[in-house]
């Protein structure tokens, strides 16, 4: 069986990153996995509280289920196409329960607007729930923490997110993030290093501070996981592969790429009525995103 955990391994053995990629529906899902398909690359399929809502949990567990028994490959352990599932921004215990229970592959426990000390309690119970539950679960699943507070919306900004750490003195500190990894027991943790979640709309977001993730990095010595990477330039994100990054989240690219193409077919098919005849140009455009993302993560000529 494949593993998240070999896969995000072999990421940074090779100083490379895994494309982490949010979906709430299936035309998002069908441009990701067309990507990966053609480059051979292993993603994973994030799914929020509220995207799991929409689409329904057992319905997304399903889907992934199908893509990966029909076009993956179980015993190549870290190449090779493959769908992982994460639980993305979970809330409370009893989603990250039943995450679990459905052999999701990933956790992400989200307590950032949490003070210090309760994020590292409550993120602490998420992970002895789930490290816990591995004699109950078919595998091992892994639990992300996150560490200083870069917003929480996908979209497009016209400003910063109020209380987004946006000076280096509000960004995640590496002695801080030490502790937090070495009392909570996670195996991944996502700081704030002057990512934001959402993007502007004609212009990058703000540097990231790769100094900082490769000091983070050298202090927890697990994973580091970059999130709202949507606004980043190339160079910074190759720049944050290269000092400690295993895996970087892009959403809000996708979503404005999914409006876009649907907007495009509304306005050139004006009487069509079948809906898997508008949006070609939507899978078109989030799959040319995700490729081209998937070649820079993965460092590709």
């Amino acid at each position: 069986m494949r593993s998240l955990k070999k896969a995000i391994k072999e990421a940074e053995k090779n100083k490379i990153a895994l494309g982490h990629f949010n979906i709430s529906n299936l035309e998002q899902l069908k441009g990701i996995a067309h990507a990966a398909m053609r480059l051979k690359v292993p993603v994973v399929i994030g799914v929020s509280e509220g995207e799991r809502d929409f689409i329904g949990i057992h319905h997304v567990r399903d889907l992934i289920d199908s893509y990966n028994k029909e076009h993956g490959n179980p015993s190549a352990d870290g190449e090779g196409f493959w769908l992982f599932l994460n639980a993305d921004h979970t809330h409370s215990l009893e989603n990250a329960a039943v995450a679990a229970d459905l052999d999701f592959d990933e956790v992400l426990f989200d307590g950032e607007k949490l003070s210090f000390e309760e994020n590292i309690r409550q993120t602490k119970l998420a992970a002895d729930l789930v490290k816990r539950g591995f004699r109950f679960w078919k595998k091992e699943i892994l639990l992300e923490g996150e560490l200083g507070y870069i917003g929480s919306a996908s979209e497009i900004r016209e400003g910063i997110p109020e209380g987004a750490a946006i000076k280096p003195e509000d960004f995640t500190k590496p002695e801080e993030a030490a502790r937090f990894v070495k009392e909570t027991g996670v195996d991944l943790l996502a700081p704030a290093v002057g990512n934001i979640h959402g993007m502007y709309a004609n212009t990058p977001d703000p540097a990231l501070d790769i100094e900082r993730i490769r000091a983070i990095k050298k202090s927890v010595g697990i994973p580091l996981v970059l999130h709202g990477a949507s606004g980043n330039t190339d160079g910074d994100i190759l720049a944050a592969i290269d000092a400690g990054i295993s895996m970087v989240h892009i959403s809000t690219e996708l979503r404005a790429a999914w409006r876009q193409g649907l907007e495009k077919d509304l306005l050139e098919k004006p009487n069509e009525v079948a809906p898997y005849k508008l949006t070609p140009d939507a899978i078109s455009k989030i799959e040319e995103i995700v490729e081209r993302k998937l070649r820079l993560f993965n460092k590709f000529q």
